[in-house]
């Protein structure tokens, strides 16, 4: 049964001032254990990017995801994902998008973001050092944060910091 839009504000709203008052290690753990995105652009088709429920998953997906968050600091690529999985990049990418509700390419980056926007909470680390643990280029991590966030990641700091 899908959430009227009137229910899916409020949602975001509720996720938005957790982010705000508590960061988004809470924000996105409480949206995982909702089954909801923990952020959403405007505009952009409503999905799901959170970990897939093993006893739906024959393929074995979720511990694929699991292994995929313990080494997001590797180069990972689809084909690599399929690989691990033992299936064609296509069939990984349809069975991956089935239960997921995102394509693997754009889960594997909203997992990448959210590992930065932890680390630039809880860190002092630069920005060139947080984009390593999270599988990036500097560049790149600032190009996909804007494009997310609306902001820098030294935006994004500034606001949201923990460390002092």
């Amino acid at each position: 049964m899908a959430l009227p839009s009137s229910g899916r504000a409020g949602i975001d709203a509720c996720l938005h001032l957790l982010r705000l008052e508590h960061g988004a290690a809470v924000a996105n753990a409480v949206a995982r254990r909702m089954v909801v995105p923990p952020h959403r652009d405007g505009g952009q088709a409503q999905y799901v990017p959170v970990i897939v429920e093993e006893t739906e998953d024959p393929a074995n997906l979720a511990t694929l995801q699991q292994w995929t968050l313990q080494h997001l600091r590797e180069p990972i690529s689809v084909d690599d994902l399929a690989a691990r999985a033992l299936m064609s990049p296509r069939n990984f990418a349809r069975q991956f998008a089935a239960r997921a509700g995102i394509t693997p390419h754009q889960w594997l980056i909203g997992q990448r973001l959210n590992r930065a926007q932890e680390l630039l909470e809880q860190t002092g680390d630069g920005i060139e050092q947080i984009a390593v643990e999270c599988g990036l280029t500097p560049l790149m991590l600032r190009r996909h944060f804007a494009r997310r966030y609306g902001t820098t990641p030294q935006a994004y700091r500034r606001t949201f910091s923990q460390t002092g």
